[in-house]
């Protein structure tokens, strides 16, 4: 199954290891699920996560990222997209596209469509709910 991690689901799992975006990354790097990405996600990731202000969850961050790096599926978004309030989310809009993912994992519910295309934005909880059968 393929899904789109927004950066503020990496950014809950180093700030809650034990949460449900914790578990949602966890799932990624043991390859039961396929985190895409494209170059504009993953340099989102670095940028945010190593930010001064979480400078006391850099080394989680790190972790994370270098594991995610060997693990993610790597993608070249497409057609550029208007359909989220904030330009930035737009890129994981994007990155959903070209990778046909099912999902894309969000914090930030406001800022998405409940749908793009075949991708359902859903938060972390939404994705457990729908899924507990095949988790």
């Amino acid at each position: 199954m393929r899904v789109v991690l927004d950066t503020n689901v990496l950014l809950s799992a180093c700030l809650k290891p034990d949460g449900l975006e914790a578990r949602m990354v966890a799932l990624a790097l043991a390859g039961t699920l396929d985190a895409c990405v494209t170059p504009q996600t993953w340099a989102e990731y670095q940028d945010v996560l190593f930010r001064d202000k979480f400078v006391a969850v850099r080394p989680r961050a790190e972790l994370i990222l270098q594991a995610l790096e060997t693990h993610a599926v790597r993608f070249t978004a497409g057609e550029h997209l208007t359909a989220a309030s904030d330009e930035d989310d737009n890129r994981f809009l994007e990155c959903a596209a070209a990778a046909g993912a099912e999902y894309l994992v969000t914090g930030n519910l406001r800022h998405y469509p409940a749908a793009h295309g075949s991708t359902q934005v859903v938060n972390a909880r939404g994705f457990f709910t729908l899924q507990s059968p095949r988790l």
